[in-house]
């Protein structure tokens, strides 16, 4: 499968995984849930949007889905990680600068650790 088709089913699914967070994230934090709570509930959101639509699609194998069990543990470490430092980095912007400038981080700390993340996803969870 060749890195440049993988790469951009990895961004347009992203961006569609993005929106979804950002939504969940800016309609939470909206209602009064606090940052990293309503951090948990965008990513959440956007996680289980993406796990399934890069395991069907950005990293399948020829007419073969990648999903199952090991890779979903594999994914949820990933997942955990890159949660704790979106959650940091976002709290951080809350409480340093105020709600609306943490909104307006969440999608420029999202797109920042999606590098890291095609990287981490292609060579240890999907392979």
């Amino acid at each position: 499968m060749s890195l440049l088709r993988q790469g951009s089913q990895y961004i347009a699914i992203g961006l569609l995984q993005l929106a979804l967070d950002w939504a969940v994230f800016v309609a939470a934090t909206a209602l009064g849930v606090p940052v990293a709570p309503g951090n948990l509930l965008g990513r959440v959101s956007g996680a289980l949007l993406g796990f399934w639509l890069n395991g069907r699609y950005t990293f399948a194998a020829q007419g073969e889905q990648r999903h199952g069990w090991k890779r979903f543990a594999r994914f949820l470490v990933l997942w955990l990680l890159l949660t704790a430092i979106s959650t940091g980095l976002i709290d951080w912007v809350a409480q340093s600068l105020g709600l609306q400038y943490a909104w307006l981080a969440k999608p420029v700390v999202e797109v920042s650790l999606a590098g890291l993340s095609f990287v981490l996803l292609r060579h240890v969870v999907y392979r």
